[in-house]
C-alpha cells in the first residue's frame, strides 16, 4: 500500500527510519526497566532508612540483567505467537498509568493547592529554557510511538471486515484512551509537585508512600517494557531476517535449521543466522542504553526523529495521492502548512534532545 502511493525511493526512507526508530525504542527500554528496578529498591530503602537516607544504586547491572531476558525472549518466532505478550504488556501500561494519576490526584488533595505555574520550569538564562522547551517538544512528540508498528499490526489482522477499518477504530481507540492518560498524569502530576516534578512521577521520588505501590507500579512497568521491547523488535528481526533470507537463498548459514534438544525443555529448531543476529542486536541495544542512560533527553531525540517523517509526512503525502488532492487548493495549502509546523516541532526537538544528551555525557 505504501510503495503504491509513495514509491520506492520514499518507501526505502519511512522503512528505514522507522527501523531506526524502532531500535532506538528498544535502548529507551533497556533505559527504563533499569531506572525502574533502581527505584523499587530506593522505595524500600527510603521506607526503611527515612526519605533522606543516600539510597544510591547504579544501572548497569540492572540493565545487563535485562538483555539477558531479552536474549531468551527474542526466540518467539514472530508478531503471530506474541498476542499473550501485547495483551500482558496492555494491561500493565493501563495499571500503572492508574496508579501514577491516582497518587497524583491523592497529593494534589494534601497540599490544598495547585503547585507550579504557566511559565513552567524556572532556568537559568532564556537559553537555557529554550533547551528545555525545545527537549520537552521531542519527549511529547515521543508520547505516540504507535505509528512505527501500526502497518505491521494492520498486516497480520484477518478480514472481514476489511483490515484498515478495523484499524481506524482501534487507532481512535487507542488515540483518545493515550490521550486521556498522558494529559492526566502530566497535568496532574505539575500540579502536585510543580517545579520539582520529576521526569517520571513513578522513578523520580515525588511519591515515597505507600511504598508498596511504588514498588508494584514499578514492577508493571518492568512487565509492560519486558513485552514491549519484543513488539518492537519482532518487526526488526522480520525484516532483516527476510532481507538476508532473499539475498542468500543457498546459504547455509542464513535458511539452514537445526534439530536441538536440551535437558527438561522440548525440541526446538534453531537457525544460527537467527541466533546470532537476534544476541547481537539485544546486546547492541544493552549497551548504547548502558552508555546514554539520559531517560528523558533519549526520549526526546526518539520522538523528534520519528514524529514529522512517519507520523506526519508520509501520511499527508498517501492523502494527496489517495484522494487526488489538486496542488494550491485551499485542503493542498492547509496540509502544506500543518506538515511544515510539525517539521519545525521535529526540528527544535531533536537539537534540544542531542544538546541535552551532550550536557549530561560531558557535565
Amino acid at each position: 500500500m505504501f510503495y503504491t502511493f509513495s514509491g520506492k525511493k520514499r518507501t526505502w526512507a519511512a522503512g528505514t527510519l522507522q527501523l531506526l526508530t524502532l531500535y532506538g525504542t528498544c535502548v529507551a527500554y533497556v533505559i527504563t526497566t533499569a531506572t525502574c528496578l533502581r527505584a523499587i529498591l530506593k522505595s524500600n530503602c527510603y521506607h526503611k532508612e527515612g526519605h533522606k537516607a543516600p539510597c544510591n544504586y547504579g544501572d548497569t547491572l540492572f540493565m545487563i540483567l535485562f538483555g539477558v531476558i531479552q536474549i531468551i525472549m527474542s526466540f518467539i518466532p514472530d508478531l503471530h505467537n506474541m498476542a499473550w505478550v501485547s495483551a500482558v504488556a496492555a494491561i500493565m501500561s493501563f495499571t500503572y498509568s492508574t496508579i501514577g494519576l491516582g497518587l497524583g490526584i491523592k497529593q494534589v488533595i494534601e497540599n490544598g493547592t495547585i503547585m507550579g505555574s504557566v511559565t513552567g520550569v524556572p532556568a537559568k538564562s532564556v537559553a537555557d529554557k529554550l533547551w528545555l522547551i525545545f527537549q520537552a517538544l521531542g519527549d511529547i512528540a515521543f508520547a505516540y510511538p504507535y505509528s512505527v508498528i501500526l502497518l505491521e499490526i494492520q498486516d497480520t489482522l484477518e478480514s472481514p471486515p476489511p483490515e484498515n477499518q478495523t484499524m481506524k477504530k482501534a487507532s481512535m481507540t487507542a488515540i483518545f484512551i493515550t490521550t486521556f492518560f498522558y494529559l492526566c498524569c502530566g497535568c496532574f502530576g505539575y500540579a502536585a509537585f510543580g517545579n520539582d516534578t520529576p521526569g517520571n512521577l513513578l522513578t523520580g521520588f515525588g511519591f515515597y508512600e505507600p511504598y508498596w505501590l511504588i514498588d508494584f507500579a514499578n514492577a508493571c512497568i518492568i512487565l509492560h517494557l519486558i513485552g514491549g521491547y519484543q513488539i518492537f523488535s519482532q518487526t526488526i528481526y522480520g525484516s532483516v531476517e527476510g532481507w538476508a533470507s532473499r539475498k542468500f537463498p543457498d546459504s547455509g548459514f542464513v535458511n539452514n535449521f537445526y534439530k536441538l534438544k536440551l535437558p527438561l525443555l522440548p525440541s526446538f529448531k534453531l537457525n544460527i543466522f537467527k541466533f546470532v543476529f537476534r544476541t547481537v542486536y539485544v546486546i547492541s541495544t544493552t549497551g548504547l542504553g548502558i552508555l546514554f542512560p539520559y531517560f528523558n533527553q533519549v526520549l526526546g531525540v526518539l520522538g523528534a526523529l520519528s514524529f514529522w517523517p512517519l507520523a506526519i509526512y508520509f501520511p499527508v503525502e498517501m492523502y494527496f495521492v489517495q484522494k487526488k488532492i489538486e496542488p494550491w487548493s485551499r485542503k493542498w495549502i492547509v496540509l502544506r502548512i500543518f506538515s511544515f509546523l510539525c517539521f519545525l516541532v521535529t526540528l527544535v526537538g531533536l537539537i534540544g534532545s542531542l544538546e541535552g544528551i551532550i550536557s549530561e555525557k560531558i557535565g
